[in-house]
């Protein structure tokens, strides 16, 4: 992988993009230490959702627990906001 100074990657940056874009990679260094590289952007595919991922490793309690209705406290606090201080029911 070619290794250029900062000075020289900022008088050639256009022309470094369009090498990046053709899949190409460059290190830009500055006094002579590697700082950053200019390379082409991947695309991400999101990832696929695997079903069962969980299956046999949640136990009996935890599904139980994950299913289970939520107190009233909660809820009240979900649909009319925080209780503000001094105004308790």
């Amino acid at each position: 992988m070619k290794q250029l100074n900062l000075a020289e990657a900022k008088a050639r940056l256009s022309h470094l993009v369009d090498q990046a874009a053709k899949g190409k990679s460059v290190i830009i260094a500055k006094s002579g230490i590697a700082m950053a590289k200019l390379g082409p952007v991947e695309d991400e595919k999101p990832k696929r959702i695997k079903f069962g991922t969980l299956k046999g490793v949640l136990t009996d309690e935890a599904i139980a627990a994950i299913e289970a209705p939520l107190p009233g406290e909660i809820l009240d606090v979900m649909v009319s906001g925080p209780v503000k201080s001094g105004t308790r029911k």
